[in-house]
């Protein structure tokens, strides 16, 4: 058996790193009314789907998620309480009021992601992002090997730089902590032990995964995602 991408993060409960608490700075931050309409994009096994059908439970929640059977899995998490497509999140639909987005804009770019999404949302309507940044100006080795594949990566000031290019404005922001991380870490971290103990431990997308968390343990405070809400300027 060759051990893919795919077979270890089948099952997983979330695709990155987050945690409740996130959501809800969002949500408050873009003051996003009861009954809104909000987007996942890139919505994964639906980890964030669940969250804010528990934050907003009067409102309609759209999911969107390039790979298919993240997308079965998010729709069966969350049943009739959600509607999760499998598609392309460039082109979303909408109108939204908010657009959550958790660590996979990079997909598309910071500025043109922001820039397709403008027209998806309604009147006085927000988008929520994580974004890589680096949080010191000279970021130990570790952290820099652990961001090697996303040369894109930019400090705070870059960030801005690429919001504000596609017309946005910043209404608040936070890092993401190392819970969120631990999150995303840990049932990963049991799925690898769990191939290891099967035999697979000498295969490269095992060997990849561990190393990434490996890279994570040496530096936690160095290696994190930005959480931005924004809206049209």
């Amino acid at each position: 058996m060759t051990v893919t991408f795919w077979d270890i993060h089948d099952g997983l409960p979330r695709e990155g790193p987050g945690e409740p608490a996130d959501i809800a700075w969002a949500l408050e931050v873009a003051g996003t009314p009861a009954e809104a309409r909000i987007l996942d994009a890139g919505c994964g096994p639906g980890a964030d789907l669940e969250t804010l059908a528990a934050l907003r439970p009067a409102a309609t929640l759209t999911g969107i998620e390039a790979h298919a059977p993240f997308a079965a899995a998010a729709q069966a998490r969350l049943g009739d309480r959600a509607t999760v497509h499998t598609g392309d999140m460039a082109d979303p639909g909408g109108p939204y009021h908010l657009i959550w987005c958790a660590g996979a804009l990079y997909f598309l770019g910071v500025t043109e992601g922001l820039t397709a999404w403008r027209g998806a949302l309604a009147p006085g309507g927000h988008v929520a992002f994580s974004e890589p940044i680096w949080v010191s100006a000279d970021p130990p080795e570790a952290a820099r090997a652990f961001w090697a594949q996303y040369p894109a990566i930019t400090d705070r000031d870059g960030l801005d730089a690429r919001i504000a290019a596609a017309g946005y404005r910043v209404l608040g922001r936070r890092l993401l902590s190392p819970a969120g991380w631990e999150a995303y870490f840990g049932p990963l971290e049991a799925r690898l032990d769990t191939l290891r103990a099967a035999g697979h431990g000498d295969a490269s997308a095992v060997a990849e995964e561990a190393r990434e968390i490996a890279l994570w343990r040496q530096a936690p405070e160095a290696i994190t995602y930005a959480l931005t809400v924004v809206a049209p300027a």
